[in-house]
């Protein structure tokens, strides 16, 4: 098979996908939106030379390993440290500016993926002398990337490009400061890593678990339909404190139906909103 070939997939064998997916692993896609799931369907099938969705459910039922992987596939795993830079600009900026009024900093980062947005973050925090009184809390459905996450270690071949980021971000040292190099890896500093507590979430699924002063979920709602979108917009409402700020991603779309008399817009552009009282 080549990659650009497309598998015709319908809506009635996607239900029936989703159920079992349910039953057997207790994971819920029925509110993913539908065309990007059924591209990413597809892109496992040919990936795994897999010919239908009925081999594919057999292979998922048989086969718990493929089952992590394709859940990888699925819930969309793709981050950099500081990524779009101009994001991480205006919070060091605007936004950790308000957060030190607080005397304990309280952020949450929903689908945190491997990490590395998380240390970014962080290490905006060190370096606004925030990080000791701080804590961030990064959950996503996927317990192997947190895996990854919670060790603090990135491929060092991508540091150049991330210190770029980083120095675009208005960053005044070097990335290297806040890591140490073991073999072909950058492991970041012990500091950084006490302060974070990753866990599994499920925003489809599981519920509010704290109050927060900031929480970031950038480019995941795309993923879901609108019904999924403004209800996790509900949760995400629900868990912060009033005047916490919430920050999505530069490709959501999305208006904050539903509860736009909660929020007032901070930065259009980067996606930024301020709950009210």
């Amino acid at each position: 098979m080549k990659e650009s070939l497309s598998i015709h997939i319908s809506d009635e064998e996607i239900q029936n996908l989703n159920k079992m997916i349910y039953i057997q692993y207790g994971y819920d896609f029925s509110d993913y939106s539908l065309a990007s799931y059924k591209r990413r369907l597809s892109r496992i099938m040919i990936n795994f030379k897999i010919l239908n969705l009925t081999d594919l459910e057999y292979k998922l039922v048989e086969d718990e390993l493929f089952f992590n992987v394709f859940l990888e596939e699925v819930t969309v795993n793709v981050t950099e440290m500081f990524r779009d830079p101009d994001f991480y600009k205006c919070l060091r900026r605007d936004i950790i500016p308000q957060l030190s009024t607080y005397p304990m900093i309280r952020i949450w980062h929903a689908g945190c993926s491997t990490g590395e947005e998380v240390y970014s973050l962080a290490i905006l925090l060190k370096e606004a002398d925030l990080l000791k009184r701080s804590l961030l809390y990064a959950t996503d459905i996927n317990e192997d990337v947190l895996i990854k996450a919670k060790s603090g270690s990135f491929s060092l071949e991508l540091m150049k490009e991330y210190n770029e980021n980083y120095k675009n971000t208005g960053g005044l040292f070097d990335l290297s400061d806040y890591y140490t190099v073991k073999d072909d890896r950058a492991i970041f500093n012990e500091e950084f890593r006490n302060r974070m507590v990753f866990s599994p979430h499920n925003l489809i699924q599981d519920k509010s678990f704290n109050e927060f002063n900031l929480i970031l979920c950038r480019n995941v709602l795309i993923y879901f339909n609108r019904d999924l979108q403004n209800r996790v917009i509900k949760l995400f409402s629900m868990s912060l404190s009033s005047f916490g700020y919430l920050a999505l991603g530069s490709k959501e779309t999305l208006e904050l139906n539903g509860v736009n008399e909660e929020f007032e817009l901070v930065n259009k552009q980067q996606k930024i909103w301020k709950r009210k009282k």
